[in-house]
């Protein structure tokens, strides 16, 4: 009679995930896991292929984590992509490891950068609808040129060189915003 499993897959892919929201996936072993999830490195390698298979189902789950983040996030202003670079630097403050690991890393598993910040819901392309709502003329550009200061200061907040307070983050996002339709 085979014995009775005491780990399920959703159980080792949960304790990867806290893992890695905790101190990174490059910190993720098999015996780190194990030990975090309570049980041998036997169950992992029966469950997965090898630690290359879980990373790409914990990427997917990161990602999913993010898209229900931004969609929770509280949408206060009007001006096309206030509210998701706040968003994103605000994951970037609270969600360290998860955003080194979803915007920072090479390894994305087939998604590009766009990909994933747009995630299920596009979110990307609903701002960039909005921009040519509001008259942009060149959305496409507005976004380009929007998204290259927030990621610019989602990665300033990792190194604690982003100090600023909600209120004025979103004043320059909106200042930026009106400075670039003139570019």
């Amino acid at each position: 009679m085979a014995r009775k499993e005491t780990i399920t897959k959703t159980e080792i892919l949960n304790a990867a995930f806290q893992l890695t929201r905790e101190n990174g996936f490059s910190n993720v072993s098999a015996r780190t896991l194990a030990a975090k999830a309570g049980c041998s490195t036997q169950p992992i390698f029966r469950v997965y292929k090898n630690m290359e298979e879980l990373g790409a189902e914990l990427y997917a789950r990161a990602s999913a984590f993010f898209d229900e983040y931004y969609d929770n996030f509280p949408k206060t202003s009007e001006t096309p992509f206030v509210n998701l670079g706040l968003a994103y630097i605000r994951f970037a403050q609270e969600e360290q490891q998860l955003f080194r690991l979803l915007f920072l890393s090479q390894e994305r598993h087939g998604k590009s950068l766009y990909d994933l910040l747009n995630g299920g819901n596009g979110s990307v392309v609903k701002e960039i609808n909005n921009a040519k709502f509001y008259g942009c003329k060149d959305p496409s550009g507005m976004f380009m040129r929007m998204w290259i200061f927030i990621h610019g200061s989602a990665c300033m907040s990792l190194t604690g060189d982003y100090d600023l307070q909600e209120e004025d983050t979103v004043k320059l996002l909106e200042e930026s915003y009106k400075a670039f339709l003139n570019v």
